[in-house]
């Protein structure tokens, strides 16, 4: 059991940036966001069993964080008396220059604007998953994904501009 523990965790923490920015896309808030993250989490320990190495281990973890995030977006909808204290997470990287996190801050406030389903296309896009691959992780055909990629990406662009947003 240890030996599957630590197997776990490496790959956890190998590939943690998709938990990170999943959470973000679906939620707004700073707590909601690390709470999404642990659930993910938890919910990613549940499913390791059945993980057989079919797929690439990524593949697998895209299809149950999107599946947990599509679950506890609908979830936290339905709560009441929502308060978000602070809206700038991220981690400041040293090396980025300053003009790019306010250009994330814009996309991640745009994407907020989407469906959950939008959410997850764009999410694998910026992934640089391939149509076959977004299919896949969406349970949809190559053709659907292609279209509705379309569709979302030229929807985002609109809120972009309607929102002023500069990039």
């Amino acid at each position: 059991m240890k030996e599957t523990e630590n197997i776990f965790i490496n790959l956890i923490n190998q590939h943690k940036a998709i938990i990170h920015k999943i959470s973000k896309m679906y939620m707004n808030g700073v707590e909601e966001q690390r709470d999404l993250f642990q659930e993910i989490v938890l919910q990613l320990w549940k499913a390791y069993p059945t993980f057989k190495g079919n797929a690439k281990f990524t593949t697998w973890m895209y299809r149950v964080c999107l599946n947990t995030a599509l679950i506890y977006f609908k979830k936290d909808k339905k709560k009441i008396d929502k308060i978000h204290l602070d809206e700038n997470i991220d981690i400041i990287d040293v090396n980025d220059s300053e003009g790019k996190e306010e250009k994330l801050a814009y996309l991640y406030t745009a994407v907020q604007e989407l469906n959950m389903i939008e959410k997850a296309l764009i999410f694998l896009f910026l992934e640089n998953q391939s149509h076959r691959e977004i299919a896949e992780n969406l349970g949809i055909s190559e053709v659907n994904a292609r279209v509705k990629l379309n569709r979302t990406k030229e929807k985002l662009q609109f809120i972009i501009k309607k929102n002023g947003y500069e990039f």
